[in-house]
């Protein structure tokens, strides 16, 4: 294919706007791909290359040194001079770009220090504004206290916060990703605080089931949570925050409000230009990372890009995308179209105290709205290594096709190792497996990584039994439901006498052990009526359902997920 870098004598300019992370990216490949290359970065910060993944933990005192949130893998600072001397390329920091002229090909850059403004010519440009805050429609947000986590400037704020002790009330708006991760870095720091979400949920790229196992989690370590609920305003004294006002009327007194309602792509530059837009208001993109203009990629947070599974254009602001999508940018503003991002399939992680939780790909309700036909789910609970390691519990949701058995999405929440659990499924969703397909896939075993099968062949069992009609699963949201209603199914509760005066739900289920079910028959229903089957995490339920199955009960299904899946109050 032919290249577009020029000769040393005819150097390719390359301007990159943006040096957060797919900026940076972008130069840094370009750079490798042509030495001869006039590279600049103009970054509107005092900063670059910033880990703004890293602000909570930050903020949290996971590491004092604020130089790590800049530093590269062997602790070198990326400023303008590292990058001078390791890459060959101008890094200008406090410069903004206020203007792209694209018929002559030159921006308007201004110092944002002594106002100063230059007009810079470029071959090839590639904008990587990033995103900003959403700030929400509340009264008062003026008063000082009140703040995003967005940027190193807030990151240092909070940090401040939390090094002087002397807030000791927060509320964080909103329960998304940097809501909960934000919630866990002032809680460690020791401060009280209350999470406000309007949705009926936390984590919202989570089923609410799932979601409910993280609240019960965050409530469990002293933080007060308000779901299907909004700000209405807040309220100072002196210019300074006080407390909020829910829309019920409640008030929370409080000494900092985060703002934590998530991001939109930052275009106001490449609006200006004339560049299109995609339908969720950032900028279009083709594979590439081409815009509507030839000679200006873009890469990041402010743009959007394609769902594979659904073919729709979304907006993906994930610093690990934003680096895939600088690299093709970069390589392509040097070579040509050539490299390609194909799109992203919303995989994402967080971690909330001891839990972690993270999903790839579509819930059901997606899937159905996407067209697929027949959608199957299993939950799965199980350890993800044997115990005598130490093992944390994990709790899956795996998302099928029923009619082709193509895995379309999972979810993933636990004190165990969801990082992996999300990863083997982000594969294998890339590899357009079946269910099949992951029923003896070959991991890596040994008992201080995982179980001999691991979590998500189990899961995959889970699914290939359901798909095959050797088991009926019921999900606790639906059982919930059935109870609320006035419904009485016979709940058969597998474990234990010791397990069960531990923990039980108090549904009004009956304890049979399952070692003891064929010698106590005579104790359940008629063989026509339903019996649900479940124990703490339904293996047991699963072997009472096939035991009473094959002696002729003819309605027994399993509580997927047994009852550490539960999400509601239990008796114990």
């Amino acid at each position: 294919m032919k290249t577009t870098n020029r000769t040393s004598l005819n150097p390719t300019r390359l301007l990159v706007v943006g040096g957060s992370a797919a900026g940076p990216k972008a130069a840094a490949r370009a750079r490798r791909l042509d030495e001869h290359a006039e590279i600049t970065i103009l970054q509107k910060s005092p900063d670059l290359s910033m880990a703004s993944c890293g602000y909570p933990y930050y903020v949290g005192k996971t590491f004092d040194d604020r130089n790590m949130l800049l530093c590269t893998p062997t602790g070198v600072v990326r400023d303008p001079a590292f990058y001078l001397a390791a890459k060959g390329i101008v890094a200008r920091t406090n410069t903004e770009v206020v203007q792209i002229d694209r018929e002559d090909r030159y921006v308007l850059a201004r110092d944002v220090v002594s106002g100063e403004e230059q007009r810079l010519p470029y071959d090839k440009l590639v904008l990587a504004t990033g995103a900003k805050a959403r700030r929400p429609p509340i009264a008062n947000l003026q008063l000082r206290g009140i703040t995003t986590l967005q940027s190193m400037q807030d990151a240092d704020y909070l940090r401040q916060i939390a090094d002087k002790g002397h807030v000791k009330r927060a509320v964080i708006v909103g329960g998304g990703l940097i809501g909960i991760e934000t919630c866990e870095a002032l809680r460690l720091a020791g401060i009280e605080v209350t999470i406000v979400e309007r949705l009926p949920q936390l984590l919202p790229f989570l089923d609410w089931q799932l979601a409910r196992l993280v609240e019960n989690h965050v409530r469990q370590r002293g933080v007060t949570v308000f779901t299907d609920c909004a700000v209405a305003s807040c309220r100072g004294e002196d210019g300074v925050v006080k407390s909020v006002e829910l829309a019920d009327g409640t008030e929370i007194e409080c000494q900092l409000v985060v703002l934590a309602i998530g991001v939109a792509p930052n275009v106001e530059l490449a609006q200006r230009a004339g560049l299109k837009l995609g339908a969720n208001g950032g900028i279009a993109v083709d594979d590439y990372m081409m815009t509507s203009d030839p000679n200006i990629f873009a890469a990041g947070d402010c743009v959007e890009c394609r769902h594979l599974l659904t073919g729709q254009t979304v907006h993906a602001p994930y610093g690990d995308l934003a680096n895939l999508q600088g690299r093709v940018a970069g390589e392509n503003a040097i070579l040509g179209p050539r490299a390609k991002f194909h799109g992203t399939f919303q995989t994402g992680i967080c971690k909330i105290f001891d839990y972690s939780a993270g999903s790839t790909g579509l819930s059901a309700d997606r899937a159905r709205a996407s067209g697929h036909r027949e959608v199957v789910t299993v939950v799965n609970a199980s350890p993800d290594k044997p115990a005598f390691m130490g093992s944390g519990l994990l709790v899956t949701k795996l998302v099928a096709d029923g009619e082709t058995g193509t895995i379309l999405g999972a979810q993933c929440v636990g004190t165990g190792d969801v990082s992996k659990q999300i990863a083997i499924w982000a594969t294998a969703l890339k590899g357009r497996l079946t269910v099949q397909d992951m029923v003896d896939a070959d991991l890596p075993y040994a008992p201080p990584f995982s179980l001999a099968i691991d979590h998500s062949i189990a899961s995959a069992h889970i699914m290939q039994n359901k798909l095959d009609g050797r088991m009926r699963g019921v999900g606790a949201p639906e059982l919930q439901r059935r109870l609320e209603a006035g419904e009485r199914p016979f709940l058969l509760d597998l474990r234990g006498p010791d397990e069960y005066e531990q923990m039980r739900l108090g549904v009004g289920e009956r304890l049979i052990p399952l070692g003891a079910l064929r010698q106590r028959l005579d104790e359940l229903p008629a063989k026509g009526d339903e019996i649900i089957c479940f124990c703490k995490i339904s293996l047991r339920g699963y072997e009472a359902a096939r035991i009473l199955s094959g002696l002729g009960w003819t309605n027994v299904s399993v509580l997927e997920g047994g009852i550490v899946s539960w999400p509601y109050p239990r008796e114990k």
